[in-house]
């Protein structure tokens, strides 16, 4: 009930007003059954508007320090987060990593909508980055379809390291379902889940067109941030994730 309130009456009207959006193919997004949203990670305000062009409602894992904080401030952050859809996810790894996919494929497998974002976290530069298998291991157990979305433009709403969101002109991108029913069985194949995952993100790279990197979000966040001290060179730029989506004929069925 929260989630409705919060989404057609409390803070969303206010987000379509002052932040209008152009929606592009959400007629992908099937109505009912389990569905993977993966899109990709520009800002904090993605979770906000992504949801708001979705008829169904949107599930989002999230980390769990956004549920754990004491006092006034983190009742009412709980609050909040869990009215948006959000439910809290361990990332600190080893078996709470586990949990966090179990959760995830449960969702997907009891039919709702899950929201992820392949690349873990928010990328850097505007730049998109290599994704986490994650994505693919909970597309392969759920049996659940993958449509990518790329948001546009939220980067320039809520740029990194500002808490003001700006005026700006909204761009969402929904492409045609992804069905990877073909590796049935197949969920713990390292190299099945990492194409999988590339194929994914190769999507995400046309419909965005963002430039792709082949490295993880957090390295480069790491490296960025040397280089900005002169320690380290920049990080280099991969022209395409085209390559690394190709899945060799003998590794299928």
């Amino acid at each position: 009930m929260l989630y409705w309130l919060m989404k057609n009456v409390f803070l969303g009207p206010l987000l379509k007003l002052l932040w209008p959006t152009k929606v592009v193919g959400a007629e992908n997004v099937p109505e009912t059954g389990g569905v993977i949203l993966a899109g990709n990670h520009l800002a904090v305000a993605d979770s906000f508007f992504m949801p708001l062009r979705v008829r169904r409602k949107v599930t989002f894992p999230a980390k769990s320090e956004y549920f754990t904080e004491k006092g006034l401030k983190g009742r009412l952050k709980k609050w909040f987060f869990s009215g948006i859809g959000q439910i809290p996810i361990d990332r600190s790894g080893g078996n709470a990593a586990q949990a966090a996919l179990d959760t995830a494929t449960r969702l997907v497998r009891e039919g709702h909508l899950l929201g992820i974002y392949p690349e873990g976290t928010r990328s850097p530069d505007g730049r998109l980055y290599k994704g986490k298998t994650g994505v693919a291991r909970i597309a392969l157990e759920s049996r659940g379809l993958v449509v990518p979305v790329a948001m546009i433009g939220t980067d320039k709403v809520n740029p990194i390291g500002s808490k003001m969101w700006w005026p700006r002109r909204l761009e969402m991108r929904f492409g045609e379902p992804l069905d990877f029913s073909r590796y049935d069985g197949l969920a713990g194949d390292r190299f099945i889940e990492r194409s999988i995952t590339d194929e994914i993100m190769y999507a995400l790279m046309e419909l965005s067109g963002q430039e792709y990197v082949d490295i993880y979000a957090a390295k480069a966040k790491e490296l960025l941030a040397a280089d900005a001290a002169g320690l380290r060179p920049k990080v280099p730029a991969q022209p395409s994730a085209r390559d690394a989506a190709r899945v060799p004929e003998s590794k299928v069925g």
